[in-house]
């Protein structure tokens, strides 16, 4: 006779016969927890955790001291949950460095998602690419508050020459959850192409991570090599 399953094993069931995609958002997190505490089952613990930050992106935004203050949760299941962000990063920066032709790709809109969309403050960032429009690195270059960052394209220039990149993509987070580019947004993309055309590196999009979302400038035709 077999034996009921389990409150932990129930979501691992579900994930090895139907795939993850079919779990729950708490479903996911229960496999994570493994246990429950005294009050509540690991599917129990799994939803409170989920109400007490409110979502997923504000779990992996959490601190080691927030997730101190739930029963049941603490320093090891932390280390899992932060884990498991930093190798999906991985994975599409791996992903990433396989792909040409990046002027368009999802790829690359699911990286920078994974990269910016958590942070809580704007951050600047520069994708570098080489000749074949291969990804060579990312760095974060400039941080603002939580409306605005002060961008300079001599430091870009100094970064892009320092990396050999051919090309570059933009990207930066709108903390406000709107996509929409501002037209200060324009304005230093301008700047910023004019300023590596001296040096013939071309800029093949700026991309700007708001929330779940993603706006293109080169799908929108707001590079100025294509006004």
């Amino acid at each position: 006779m077999k034996m009921p399953l389990t409150m932990t094993e129930m979501p691992r069931e579900k994930l090895l016969d139907k795939g993850a995609q079919s779990l729950s958002d708490a479903e996911l997190v229960a496999i994570f927890l493994r246990t429950g505490n005294r009050q509540q089952n690991v599917l129990e613990l799994a939803h409170s955790t989920l109400r007490r930050f409110g979502s997923l992106k504000a779990m992996f935004q959490a601190t080691l001291v927030d997730f101190q203050q739930i029963s049941g949760i603490g320093n090891a299941k932390y280390v899992q949950i932060q884990a498991c962000l930093e190798l999906s990063r991985r994975y599409l920066a791996e992903q990433l460095a396989h792909q040409t032709n990046l002027h368009s790709s999802n790829a690359t809109k699911q990286y920078l998602l994974a990269e910016l969309k958590a942070e809580t403050k704007e951050v600047f960032a520069v994708l570098l690419l080489n000749n074949q429009h291969q990804v060579i690195g990312f760095e974060r270059l400039f941080f603002g508050t939580i409306n605005a960052a002060a961008v300079y394209p001599r430091v870009i220039v100094e970064y892009v020459l320092k990396q050999h990149a051919a090309a570059v993509i933009l990207c930066h987070n709108h903390p406000s959850g709107i996509a929409e580019p501002s037209v200060a947004d324009k304005q230093i993309t301008y700047q910023i192409e004019r300023a590596l055309a001296l040096i013939d590196v071309n800029v093949l999009d700026h991309i700007i991570v708001a929330g779940h979302q993603c706006f293109s400038f080169a799908e929108h035709c707001l590079m100025s090599n294509e006004i």
